[in-house]
């Protein structure tokens, strides 16, 4: 691979990188198209499919690669850890926005567009981790608290859907961030206002808390967290759950 594309590539991802982790969308839909064309054309470079340009510019998209897989992969990826992060911080007006702004470059079916339907629609039995994780995202975004009882076990099923998720994200770094920050925010208020609503309280608010005083938000705290945390809202571990936290809680 030309070392120019690659350096390309890094100048591209970057600006978007950090629309995503603060939630910015102007600043995603400034650099979403820049993205898609580098992405699309390495892509391309990588299967033969395109010979480097004499120029050396990384060229613009066609109206026929607007409409192909590639670009619809790298668009959805990008408008899903997008709308992820946005339901972190319970802002819905940045997607809307994003939403808007995308439909009036594009039309309405611009590149990615199907990503935001899990988060806009009522679908009765999500059945993909998408499904899921939008499903919880929609309610993240339009402020549908769950009640006390429940809000623990919630937010555990949550958590963990978007921290599996995140993982297959192009952009896991920036999805993981906020995500360990919104799983510290949700489990200290369990810790201080919820542990009447949580199971054996006298074993398991103390390894709770002991989860939580780790002070680096990253996925081996995410995932040590969801492990210590299962038994205080009564979800039984598979064996294959189990091993899949515990080998990411590691450190070192």
């Amino acid at each position: 691979m030309d070392e120019r594309y690659v350096a390309e590539f890094k100048k591209r991802k970057q600006p978007l990188n950090l629309a995503i982790v603060f939630v910015d969308p102007e600043a995603f839909v400034a650099n979403f198209t820049g993205w898609l064309e580098i992405t699309n054309f390495i892509t391309a470079l990588k299967a033969g499919d395109v010979e480097t340009p004499a120029d050396g510019a990384v060229p613009k998209l066609s109206e026929q690669e607007l409409k192909g897989g590639v670009v619809s992969k790298y668009a959805s990826d990008a408008i899903y850890a997008f709308c992820m992060t946005a339901a972190l911080n319970e802002n819905k007006e940045a997607v809307d926005k994003v939403e808007a702004a995308l439909t009036e470059t594009y039309g309405k079916d611009f590149p990615g567009a199907a990503a935001l339907w899990p988060f806009r629609s009522n679908i009765e039995s999500p059945a993909s981790l998408d499904d899921v994780v939008g499903q919880a995202g929609k309610k993240m975004l339009t402020g549908d608290i769950p009640p006390p009882p429940m809000r623990a076990k919630e937010n555990w099923m949550a958590g963990l859907r978007f921290f599996e998720r995140g993982r297959n994200s192009n952009f896991v770094s920036e999805i993981m961030f906020p995500l360990a920050k919104w799983h510290r925010d949700r489990w200290s208020e369990t810790a201080e206002k919820g542990v009447a609503f949580l199971a054996h309280i006298e074993d398991n608010v103390p390894i709770l808390r002991e989860a939580l005083a780790e002070t680096r938000n990253d996925p081996p705290f995410i995932a040590n967290l969801l492990l210590k945390a299962a038994p205080s809202v009564d979800m039984e571990l598979t064996e294959d759950m189990e091993g899949f936290l515990r080998s990411l809680a590691r450190r070192g």
